[in-house]
């Protein structure tokens, strides 16, 4: 027989037990509508690709929008349910009816938002996929090594042009897109007066985009070898490996082997997801991003907006590179990937006009357009212009949450595609293709003839041979992309042993970060990280990102000192962003001994009615995380 005071130990243990359960459930609801609301048309593939990808590298803003709109309202209505609890208990009432019927109540929602959100993923069809071994990808990929591919006599240069997450879908409804004013006007023009396969027809044409391909280095390498990235590691953790694919050949390959010059160039780290490394094997290409930039004194060493630096550098950087390629007694493939147009919103630089107001992601598409155009124009210009091939793509769709929100279920959203000054010419057929057609149609149009048309799992369009899609249909590709498949797993030869990755895997920090309230006496704030838990062996800093405007034009690097107890501070002086009123974001991040940063976390600071009145200064930045 149980004791009074056990009894009342049992209960007290199976309340905390329910409260627990409650508000689990409770977080997982509001989770599941967040997830739908900041990624508009998420697929299974990008929710894996996010669930999967590392923080290191991307940007963090959406974490502190979950913690606001999941835990922050999570943890409002467990206290008021434990507050009624508590108020029933005190007077004797049966407290277990309320807590019962509560988590009833709690389920069923969740059940709901499980099943509106099955629905709207598909994924017991994912599911279904992974368990279902598919042979899709060997019975129809062509390796470029078993099939005759014959250049011609003067070799084109090739100019591929990444351009972030840009789509079809932004130009008018008049020219094929879902928007009622042309947000991209200059991309449209020259798609239209040059080759986006879509045949007689004046509307835009694009490429569909497949699972194994949804996010840029995804797109990037489906765009390059025809394949999907599909991997059983991490998307974006192909940087712990020592090789990338090394069972096929890639456009890189085919052109490093004629004797091409090839250069990769983007404002952003190219660590990052294993760009560098894919790019480097599979091509040997001069590595041109951010930490070049800055090695290089292209830019100031204090210099970082956004991921690195903006495309209205990258284009003034690259050409510059095409003059000195253009100079080399050999034929060059100079690629590019653009970064502005990267969600959330995009960066407005100081070349975006204010043409759609408040929507800052449609001014930076628009500035994008505008950047894209008048740089095709220089290269039209240049001597070398007339032995060149340009292609312009988009790599993925866009993740943002709101931009294609009001878009009928129904459009059919592909990536901007054009191909410029080909040497072969299409046919008057508009053709439904995807982005692994990319591979063997641009080397098609650099006046490359392929045996059977087709590489990797993709078709040259400029030939009469049809795609994939053509003769299967895209539900039925998409659904046989998304089972497992050895013949690929084979190709990846993937390390899953790797020390990176298994350090990556476990690589975690926790801390306390506590933000004292706004000094207007010494108009400072003053931050500090408490009880800090990991490898702190590994940890020679930490430095905290700084910023109130949302292009983070104003932000500032801020190191912070360490405390005898093992603690962390920093007294920031607010006059450094000109004592600006208003919401400050602020992010920490664990510098460490020859590894890449970590991020810690994420907090906001309030700067109100300052004493003094001082005029917008400056400070030297010091760029200490990138």
């Amino acid at each position: 027989m149980h004791t009074p005071g056990k009894k009342k130990i049992v209960n007290l243990f199976g309340s905390i037990l329910s409260m627990l359960f409650i508000t689990l459930i409770i977080l997982l609801s509001f989770s599941l509508k967040w997830m739908l609301k900041t990624w508009a048309n998420l697929s299974i593939d990008e929710l894996i690709y996010h669930l999967k990808a590392p923080l290191e590298g991307t940007n963090n803003e959406m974490i502190i929008d979950y913690l606001r709109e999941c835990l922050l309202p999570t943890l409002i209505i467990a206290m008021i349910i434990a507050c009624i609890i508590s108020f029933l208990c005190k007077k004797g009432k049966k407290y277990w009816k309320v807590l019962i019927g509560t988590g009833v109540v709690a389920l069923v929602f969740l059940m709901i938002s499980i099943y509106y959100t099955g629905n709207r993923l598909n994924i017991s069809n994912y599911i279904l996929g992974q368990l279902d071994e598919s042979e899709f990808i060997e019975n129809y990929y062509v390796n470029p090594q078993e099939v005759n591919i014959t250049f011609p006599s003067n070799k084109k240069n090739l100019i591929y042009i990444f351009l972030e997450s840009m789509e079809t879908t932004y130009a008018d409804k008049n020219h094929g897109g879902a928007f009622e004013e042309n947000v991209i006007p200059e991309l449209t023009e020259l798609a239209q007066k040059n080759e986006d396969f879509s045949g007689d027809d004046t509307n835009l044409n694009g490429g569909l985009v497949m699972p194994g391909t949804t996010w840029t280095m995804g797109a990037m390498f489906g765009q390059t070898s025809g394949l999907p990235l599909n991997i059983s590691i991490g998307a974006n953790n192909m940087d712990t490996q020592s090789r990338f694919f090394p069972g096929i050949i890639a456009l890189g390959d085919i052109l490093k082997e004629e004797g091409y010059s090839q250069t990769l160039m983007l404002g952003s780290t190219a660590v990052f997801g294993g760009r560098e490394l894919y790019f480097k094997e599979h091509g040997n290409y001069d590595i041109m991003d951010y930490d070049y930039a800055l090695n290089n004194d292209w830019i100031p060493a204090d210099y970082s907006v956004w991921w690195g630096y903006e495309d209205q550098k990258l284009f003034e950087f690259a050409k510059n590179r095409l003059i000195e390629l253009s100079e080399q007694n050999c034929p060059f493939n100079l690629t590019m990937l653009t970064v502005d147009t990267h969600f959330e919103d995009g960066y407005e630089c100081e070349l975006c006009e204010d043409k759609f107001g408040s929507n800052q992601y449609a001014n930076v598409m628009a500035c994008s357009s505008k950047q894209v155009q008048k740089f095709i124009e220089w290269i039209q210009r240049q001597e070398f212009y007339k032995d060149t091939v340009i292609v312009i793509s988009g790599d993925h769709l866009t993740m943002d949450s709101d931009f294609c929100e009001n878009i009928e279920e129904s459009y059919e959203r592909k990536v901007y595609t054009t191909y410029i000054n080909s040497a072969k010419k299409a046919g008057n057929t508009q053709r439904i293709y995807t982005t692994f057609d990319a591979f063997p149609t641009t080397l098609s149009a650099m006046g490359v003839d392929i045996e059977g048309n087709r590489l990797g799992l993709g078709t040259d369009l400029f030939s009469a041979t049809p795609t994939l899609t053509e003769m299967i249909g895209t539900k039925e590709e998409r659904g046989e992309l998304n089972k497992k498949s050895t013949f690929l797993d084979d190709l990846a030869e993937i390390d899953e042993e790797s020390e990176s990755l298994i350090e990556r895997e476990n690589d975690t920090y926790t801390a306390d970060i506590e933000i004292d309230s706004y000094k207007t006496n010494t108009n400072s704030l003053t931050v500090k990280i408490n009880n800090l838990k990991g490898e702190i062996n590994d940890i020679a800093g930490i430095e905290v990102a700084v910023w109130k405007e949302e292009n983070q034009s104003d932000l500032q690097w801020i190191h912070l000192s360490k405390k005898i107890d093992g603690g962390y501070y920093a007294d920031i002086n607010m006059k450094y962003f000109g004592l600006k009123k208003g919401t400050y974001n602020l992010h920490f991040y664990i510098i460490r001994e020859d590894k890449d940063a970590a991020f810690l976390g994420a907090a906001k600071a309030e700067v109100f009615d300052p004493l003094v009145n001082v005029e917008e200064s400056s400070t030297e930045q010091k760029l200490l995380y990138k």
